[in-house]
């Protein structure tokens, strides 16, 4: 049967297309279990195929990092039957006598990686909303996001390079005004001698300054637009909708992106390696130099034998364990946060 619709611009036209709508739509609502039903027994298979194969790929990323776990436990065996915990607050490394602790390296680990995140936040997070809030000229944007993805690609040996030859002796002289001018402080209480903790904690900044601008720069853009139109809507200023509305929505995000890059400079080795001075003692001066575990492990792996061996392996399950505290303790913050 024909049937004559009202023409173009007549009041019935969209209640119409409105009807015809949701007779399509119901209509295709309950086609749906039917055509679910004559699925052919290949596609049956091939979905059945796929979720084994995934199943497959997720215990098998399990079972590799316990089967890692448990190498280097058993490497670690011999140190930690005859140190214990006593090796997690001993500050000696000699190994002409076999004594180990990695007490220094702890803080230094922990020191360096802090001191990085203290002067990459700021930046980041300042970074991501000049990105994210159209401050910049679109071409601007564009060419500051490749900046700083350029920097994620950069390897951390050329940092290390870079860093000796450019940063150390800039920082140097910082160094020096900063002892003679606040030498009361214990933060400056040593003379700079070249590589230090601080040079360790700038580098440091810069390699995980990436990962803090791009994910706090996609957490700030999905923010819904609605909740920036009803702030302004309110009679928020730019900057008020900015710190009270967008910055806490994507607060969670924010965190994620700082414990993620507190992972990454807890483990970065090699331009590390090159700029904090290798020094095993502790010092609360950051112009003196220190030692990092993964520093240890570059810079002593080779040349060891013995037991030096099995305390190396210790330290790196001491490193493993510290990163994953420090994801846990990521899970745990981003999960309170979102319940805020």
């Amino acid at each position: 049967m024909r049937r004559n619709f009202p023409k173009s611009g007549s009041p019935l036209t969209y209640l119409q297309l409105k009807l015809l709508q949701s007779v399509v739509m119901t209509t295709n609502s309950q086609n749906l279990p039917s055509a679910i039903k004559q699925r052919s027994p290949l596609d049956k298979s091939l979905d059945s195929g796929f979720i084994t194969l995934t199943r497959i790929f997720a215990l098998a990323i399990a079972a590799t990092l316990l089967w890692i776990t448990l190498q280097v436990a058993i490497g670690a065996s011999p140190a930690i039957q005859k140190f214990g915990t006593d090796f997690l607050v001993k500050t000696s490394w000699n190994p002409v006598n076999d004594e180990y602790g990695v007490l220094p390296q702890v803080y230094g680990t922990l020191m360096s990686s802090f001191l990085g995140l203290l002067l990459a936040v700021p930046i980041g997070v300042g970074t991501a909303v000049l990105l994210s809030e159209n401050f910049l000229p679109s071409k601007a944007r564009i060419v500051l996001v490749f900046l700083v993805e350029l920097l994620a690609a950069i390897p951390s040996v050329v940092y290390g390079v870079w860093g000796i030859f450019v940063l150390v002796p800039i920082l140097t002289n910082l160094g020096k005004w900063l002892h003679s001018s606040f030498g009361w402080l214990p933060i400056f209480s040593t003379p700079p001698t070249g590589p230090s903790m601080l040079s360790a904690g700038v580098i440091l900044a810069i390699m995980t300054l990436p990962i803090i601008t791009a994910i706090s720069r996609d957490a700030l853009i999905s923010v819904p637009p609605s909740l920036r139109q009803a702030a302004i809507g309110l009679g928020a200023t730019r900057w008020e909708t900015i710190f009270q509305v967008i910055i806490p929505a994507a607060f969670s995000g924010i965190v994620s992106a700082v414990m993620l890059a507190l992972g990454r400079a807890m483990g970065e080795t090699m331009a590390v390696t090159m700029l904090i001075g290798n020094s095993n003692n502790i010092s609360a001066s950051l112009l003196a130099p220190a030692n990092t575990i993964s520093s240890l492990l570059a810079s002593q792996f080779s040349e060891a034998g013995g037991l030096q061996v099995a305390a190396l392996m210790y330290a790196a399950l001491v490193l493993f364990f510290l990163t994953l505290a420090v994801n846990i303790l990521a899970e745990f913050i981003v999960l309170r946060v979102k319940r805020l």
